[in-house]
């Protein structure tokens, strides 16, 4: 089953649906399901999501802003409009070089 807030058949703006407003880091669910979702994250300038292991297969696409993504001690510039991919249980930290947003497009394998 799917879990979002959204109705499917609407058009909404991606950017607009998450705000920076705040001292922390903001992330926000599109969509989930046990396979995997859609999350958006905001940053301001110099926020930073420590190092972490990646739940699942993911697309970072940054929507908005610059972000310096480290994938196994390798930093990456990651600009508006621009991705990458990133594979599960991969260590990584994000740091915001400017206001950002971000999109995740996150996608768990079936484990036997």
């Amino acid at each position: 089953m799917l879990n979002t807030d959204y109705r499917f058949g609407a058009v909404h703006d991606l950017a607009s649906q998450i705000g920076g407003e705040t001292d922390k880091v903001c992330f926000k669910n599109i969509f989930e399901n046990a396979n995997g979702g859609v999350s958006l994250l905001a940053f301001k300038a110099g926020q930073a999501l420590a190092e972490h292991l990646a739940p699942a297969e993911v697309m970072v696409y940054v929507i908005e802003g610059e972000v310096k993504f480290t994938m196994l001690d390798e930093p990456h510039v990651i600009k508006t409009g621009e991705f990458m991919l990133m594979g599960e249980d991969v260590r990584h930290s994000v740091v915001a070089l400017a206001d950002s947003k971000v999109m995740l497009v996150k996608i768990r394998s079936s484990k036997i």
